[in-house]
């Protein structure tokens, strides 16, 4: 076997979490930053919490509401047809 191939071993590594839970665990690394742990996780309290990170439930809903609007303001396929023959109409002629 080849030595000095595996990573340094800490047995007592510190894992805090962003509920501010705080706990020491075995790892390769020396300290750890996580977003979820047991003690704030809905599989083990039984408890549903929404955890948006990066607006990603925001970003969602938004988008939801902004595809009901542009249903109510859609336009009929001969409109859209319709506008887009103007507009190649009106570049021919510039072109010319």
């Amino acid at each position: 076997m080849k030595k000095d191939i595996h990573p340094k071993y800490y047995p007592a590594a510190k894992v805090s979490c962003a509920c501010g839970n705080n706990f020491t665990t075995g790892s390769t690394l020396p300290e750890l930053k996580v977003e979820i742990c047991s003690a704030c996780h809905p599989f083990y309290t039984g408890k549903q919490k929404l955890i948006d990170t990066a607006r990603r439930v925001e970003k969602f809903q938004a988008k939801v509401e902004a595809k009901a609007k542009s249903k109510t303001a859609h336009k009929s396929k001969r409109a859209k047809h319709v506008g887009k023959a103007k507009a190649k109409a009106a570049r021919k002629t510039e072109k010319k």
